[in-house]
């Protein structure tokens, strides 16, 4: 398994890493005996980063990493994250400090490797988001604080909201790392889009981030589920929410049909793993977070990983899909 520096924090994280969300599933509603398996193959063959939230299962997922890492005892990386409740600013800090202890508490740990912000980044206040003022005068130095207690050793941020709230709290470069939703479907993250493209436009963050020597996470390689034919499994959550792609799920599945052909052609070995090489494709990702559902999916998640960022001629191929997105309703 390959290894990619995660931006300045200097760790060297797998390019493929386990995600333990809602979506798939497997954290929060899979037996425990799969759970265990599933970690355990996943470590067996590389992957050194796993990522949760409190939010995944109301603390059901951070109980069963907790759990299954406190028996097999890997020497991993966790992360974990915090989405501030709508409180007034003086008790922002205070609740990020309760956060973190109460999800170490669940996760058995006395500190995580990195603790992100979960909420999204709003120019103007909106319900469970935050603005940039709010994170630089609250969220930052509550961080910074953490740091020094040695409960975390960095923290990052989820990139979700304004693309130009975003950018503001990118160019402080206080944050170590970031959260990107980067797929076939919306690559404006990483690559340019056409004004008309039906998408939220990324203006390029990755290199942004880059630039200010924060690691890159990929979410949402597979758009949710929309950038794979397997049938849904019973755990996963279907008819997932866009998160700045289309405006529907339906809308998303239909785009993503579209990229067949280059699995016809032999680029990737399904549609799957055309996602995963795609996000990997650009340098400034450092892990690609892959949700299970059961065990058996993370063999050919791994395979995918392994055979590396997309070849010259599928990236031109991908390009030429997406090329003609442009000008659709989003």
């Amino acid at each position: 398994m390959q290894r990619r520096k995660l931006g300045r924090t200097g760790l060297d994280v797998s390019v493929l890493g386990f995600g333990c969300g809602t979506v798939g599933g497997l954290m929060t509603e899979g037996t425990h005996a799969d759970q265990e398996r599933a970690v355990a193959r996943a470590i067996d063959l590389g992957i050194n980063y796993f990522d949760t939230a409190q939010q995944y299962g109301d603390g059901t997922s951070e109980t069963n990493l907790g759990r299954v890492l406190a028996k097999l005892k890997p020497a991993v990386l966790v992360a974990t994250k915090v989405k501030v409740p709508n409180v007034e600013p003086v008790g922002i800090g205070d609740a990020i400090t309760s956060a973190i202890e109460a999800s170490l508490r669940r996760l058995g740990r006395d500190h995580v490797d990195l603790f992100q912000l979960h909420n999204a980044i709003t120019e103007e206040p909106k319900p469970s988001c935050l603005t940039p003022a709010l994170v630089v005068d609250e969220v930052i130095p509550a961080m910074q604080r953490l740091i020094a207690a040695g409960k975390t050793r960095y923290f990052g941020m989820t990139g979700l909201g304004d693309t130009g709230a975003m950018m503001k709290l990118i160019d402080i470069r206080s944050f170590y790392t970031a959260q990107i939703p980067l797929n076939l479907l919306n690559p404006s993250p990483a690559w340019p889009i056409p004004a008309n493209f039906p998408a939220q436009d990324y203006r390029g963050m990755l290199g942004r981030m880059s630039a200010a020597g924060m690691g890159g996470v990929g979410i949402r390689v597979v758009a949710g589920g929309a950038l794979s034919t397997d049938t849904p499994h019973l755990l996963a959550k279907t008819g997932v929410g866009p998160m700045g792609t289309g405006s529907s799920f339906a809308n998303d599945e239909a785009r993503a049909a579209r990229f067949s052909p280059l699995v016809e052609d032999g680029h990737a070995e399904s549609l799957a793993a055309l996602a995963i090489r795609y996000a990997m494709s650009s340098p400034a990702i450092s892990t690609v977070l892959l949700g299970l559902s059961d065990p058996s999916q993370l063999d050919p998640a791994i395979r995918a990983a392994s055979a590396g960022p997309l070849s010259p001629a599928a990236m031109s191929h991908v390009a030429e899909v997406q090329s003609g997105f442009a000008g659709e309703k989003r």
